[in-house]
């Protein structure tokens, strides 16, 4: 018998195929599920008394921004577009130590409200390092998460990536919009590249992946020299796909087609693609999507508190497309509950005109929220499920806590009720990340102190940037509302005419 062989007893157990949690005996071997047992019949000298526990699969997080850590409730009435006017002061000026202490704080949040692993998106400006890679690289192997890090690049600021907005600007605004520049091609990709060859995180734990952040921010040729790249070290693709109205406008200006069919003929589509938001897309998009076996992650929180509407998710099932459940960063929507999210994600499925048996159910939202959250990094072969050969990611909920009083029916109470408050502990790879409430790993009092003292020094440094975007950011608002109208009055299914497959 194994020395690092384990027996977890005496918990209800959500396992893979179950329709309802169930006593039962789950023995980890090293870092994977060796087998599921009845309860009280597994052996093993090694025991784990779990104990009025509810033990679940980690939650998965498809699509956040580790870089939000820092910027939580920098802002409250803003449309995406007013985000992305803010982001240079929002996320500037950064150290690489300010780099790690948001991505610490977004993982801490994710850990203690059950998350395990998720796909970050992370900004590196002006220009993404292999130091800065390493650097979030390491919160997450400090917290003990997985992750998927992909650095948010473009060629274009925002200003030249929405047509005609340099020009809706006065001529002294316009010249504040037009001194800020995004890097070369080469001066982005060639660090990717790089990190990439001498990546030297373990593969099923921290992988490194590319986000082209929005193709109307990337000309062409950056779009395809981010497929190569990709291609060359088989990397993850990911961007924000037709998250707003305004995006949608957009391309049909700039390509004159849909951002997906415009990706389709990059030839960006394929099982290493993923995309988040998908809000603005049409049947003939997600038939591209599925037949080329991308995935998208649905982000309902902030969908809703960027204005941007709400994605039609049973449509895209329907369609044949794998999809997860994702939070974004905590700079959209302020915070990293996944169990939140995947709540919206039901609930939001409700307000189109469809029978109720049409809706999101709760089993289906956490089988997103972990399954689909997993095949969305990458990783559906190994994470998302209380399974033999799957890896040990458990989240342990306390069934004395008033959100699990009584239990009823625990998939519904995780979906419908519970907001991580019932957490207790949390095992990642077979190895406890979050023990009894606290993290055994990390001095949090001090990460905590630093990351305030970093918040007041960046919001100095960066009071310039913040005052030039202010200036900009009334047209910027007015444009933007003014070119997502004309989205609103096309059909969902666009005229044969735009879509050149």
């Amino acid at each position: 018998m194994p020395n690092d062989r384990i027996v977890i007893h005496g918990a209800l157990v959500l396992a893979y195929g179950d329709t309802a949690a169930r006593p039962a005996d789950i023995v980890v071997s090293g870092d994977s599920i060796e087998a599921i047992e009845p309860a009280g019949t597994a052996q093993s000298p090694r025991q784990i008394d779990a104990t009025g526990r509810l033990i679940i699969p980690g939650l998965v997080n498809a699509h956040t921004h580790g870089h939000g850590g820092l910027a939580k409730g920098v802002g409250d009435r803003w449309s995406l577009e007013l985000l992305l006017n803010a982001g240079p002061w929002i996320n500037g000026a950064r150290t690489g130590q300010d780099r790690y202490l948001s991505t610490v704080i977004s993982a801490v949040e994710m850990i203690r409200k059950g998350c395990t692993a998720c796909y970050d998106l992370s900004a590196m400006l002006p220009v993404p390092s292999v130091e800065a890679l390493n650097d979030v690289a390491q919160a997450y192997a400090d917290v003990g998460m997985r992750a998927v890090i992909a650095p948010m690049i473009a060629d274009r600021t925002f200003y030249q990536a929405i047509p005609g907005l340099l020009d809706a600007f006065p001529p002294e605004l316009r010249s504040l919009a037009e001194a800020m520049r995004a890097a070369s091609p080469d001066a982005t990709l060639a660090p990717i590249r790089e990190a990439a060859r001498t990546w030297r995180h373990p593969a099923d734990r921290i992988r490194l992946g590319i986000a082209p952040t929005i193709p109307l921010h990337c000309s062409d040729d950056f779009l395809a020299g981010c497929r190569d790249l990709a291609a060359e070290f088989g990397l993850p693709v990911h961007t924000h796909l037709a998250e707003s109205a305004v995006q949608r406008t957009g391309a049909l200006k700039r390509y004159g087609t849909t951002l997906t069919a415009h990706l389709h003929r990059m030839r960006l589509l394929g099982p290493g693609f993923s995309a988040a938001h998908a809000i603005w897309i049409d049947d003939a998009e997600i038939e591209l999507l599925a037949r080329h076996g991308c995935a998208l992650a649905h982000n309902p929180g902030s969908n809703l508190r960027l204005g941007n509407g709400i994605a039609d998710i049973r449509r895209t099932i329907a369609g044949g497309v794998t999809v997860g459940v994702g939070t974004d960063g905590s700079s959209s929507s302020d915070n990293q509950n996944m169990f939140e999210a995947t709540r919206l994600a039901a609930f939001v499925s409700r307000v189109f005109d469809r029978p109720p048996e049409d809706w999101i159910a709760a089993p289906e939202a956490l089988q997103m929220a972990t399954e689909g959250s997993a095949a969305v990094l990458g990783m559906a072969d190994r994470i998302g499920r209380i399974a033999v050969g799957y890896k040990a990611d458990l989240v342990f909920l306390d069934l004395d806590h008033v959100n699990l009083v009584p239990l009823n029916d625990a998939i519904n109470q995780l979906v419908n009720g519970e907001d991580g408050a019932a957490v207790r502990d949390v095992m990642v790879g077979g190895r406890f990340v979050l023990r009894d409430g606290k993290l055994p790993d990390l001095d949090w009092p001090r990460i905590a102190a630093q990351a305030r003292d970093a918040a007041s020094r960046l919001a100095e440094v960066n009071a310039g940037a913040r005052h030039t975007t202010d200036r900009l950011a009334p047209i910027v608002s007015h444009f933007c509302v003014g070119l997502g109208r004309c989205a609103h009055d096309l059909p969902r299914k666009l005229a044969a005419e735009y879509v050149n497959l």
